[in-house]
């Protein structure tokens, strides 16, 4: 089928597809719009039964799933993965790089072994998997990776721990593939998403008040669900962006620029 047929405008059909933290939130979201664009999606995650349940809703709807337990701070569980994923559905064509976790945690007193293990998952894991998986893709001379950071790459996230290091690490880390590996035919791009509504932050909206005042500063005026984020993800993976490499898009809804709109200017205020 030809990506420029409408069925397929995406060209993701039968592609091998891997998303790592795919059993709930943004992970989940993507896998599911990567399987209705017909491809084979390999759903990673630490949580096997999180994980199983994920795959099994995207069994009921579309395509081929092929749910596995892994820990990508493990080089050895990654390895594994990957094995599996080659004998069983063949070798990978498109990484994403989700999995992380948010904790918080002040810097004036954070453990060193918090800070490790932040970093294990939200960084050193996206360089074990890119690692792995990017064999498979040298062996074709084609691919595309598409890492999942934050805006909190750029605006630091305050008592979070090792987060938003993490997450600006990730973005330099993609540009660095794509510059070593772009020759090789695989691309690295980044997504960063703002204000999304996931299960990791579903404790900061039940408060009523508290998620109409986070919607309010949001020039969009909403809170992203993680199907805005699986959108553009599913864009970077396919050849309708071959050209797109080492890039970041921030998927916030405008949030990002919302900074100077919250400074008090008389006479420029929306109306007047």
């Amino acid at each position: 089928m030809t990506i420029g047929d409408r069925s397929d405008w995406l060209g993701l059909g039968g592609r091998v597809c891997v998303v790592t933290g795919a059993g709930s939130g943004i992970g989940s979201a993507i896998a599911e719009g990567f399987a209705r664009a017909g491809a084979k999606v390999a759903l990673l995650d630490r949580d096997r039964a999180a994980n199983e349940r994920a795959a099994a809703v995207l069994h009921a709807k579309a395509g081929h799933v092929l749910p596995l337990e892994c820990d990508v701070s493990d080089p050895g569980s990654v390895v594994a993965a990957a094995a599996e994923i080659l004998r069983s559905i063949g070798p990978c064509d498109v990484l994403v790089n989700n999995a992380g976790f948010l904790k918080p945690g002040p810097l004036a007193s954070l453990p060193l072994s918090e800070w490790n293990t932040m970093l294990a998952v939200n960084l050193t894991g996206y360089f074990i998997c890119a690692q792995v998986f990017g064999r498979q893709m040298f062996d074709r001379r084609s691919g595309s990776i598409v890492h999942v950071a934050s805006i909190a790459a750029r605006q630091p996230q305050g008592f979070s721990g090792a987060y938003s290091v993490g997450k600006a690490g990730i973005v330099m880390l993609s540009r660095q593939l794509a510059l070593e590996w772009g020759p090789h035919g695989v691309r690295s791009n980044v997504v960063s998403p703002g204000l999304i509504r996931t299960p990791l932050s579903e404790k900061f909206y039940e408060q009523q008040d508290i998620a109409e005042r986070r919607a309010a500063i949001v020039p969009t005026r909403r809170i992203g669900v993680p199907r805005d984020i699986a959108d553009v993800v599913l864009f970077l993976a396919c050849d309708r962006a071959s050209y797109v490499n080492g890039d970041e898009i921030t998927v916030d809804g405008g949030f990002s620029l919302a900074l100077m709109g919250q400074i008090p200017r008389p006479g420029y205020e929306d109306g007047q």
